[in-house]
């Protein structure tokens, strides 16, 4: 959800990638959510970071606190940004919480994207 809104809060004058310390997929919830909101996530890809070991970064930002504790090592200059969101994939319920709880995080991620890319794009 953060890169589809990075990316669009960017406008293109940043290069956005997205990975993770664990492979998990993408979760259906969150394409439909986000589509809600106009942006299409549909065809990302749930990536591991090691894939992007030979790429300079000038932002790194975590999203959990799993993410936080087991992300590399960055060096240079790389800013690490982290910001602990409710994990919408571990909620329980009906099909309607669920729905609630992705909408949940994904406002709360909406708006540190559109604070992030204000202030440092």
């Amino acid at each position: 959800m953060a890169h589809g809104y990075l990316k669009q809060f960017t406008a293109n004058k940043a290069n956005i990638y997205s990975a993770g310390v664990e492979i998990h997929g993408l979760n259906p919830f969150a394409v439909g959510i986000m589509a809600e909101d106009d942006v299409d996530i549909s065809k990302h890809t749930s990536n591991h970071v090691d894939e992007y070991s030979n790429i300079h970064f000038d932002f790194v930002i975590t999203v959990c606190d799993h993410a936080n504790e087991s992300c590399p090592v960055f060096i240079g200059k790389t800013k690490k940004i982290h910001h602990d969101f409710s994990d919408p994939s571990k909620a329980s319920g009906t099909v309607k919480e669920l729905i609630e709880a992705f909408r949940n995080t994904r406002d709360e991620i909406k708006e540190f994207c559109h604070k992030f890319a204000e202030e440092n794009i």
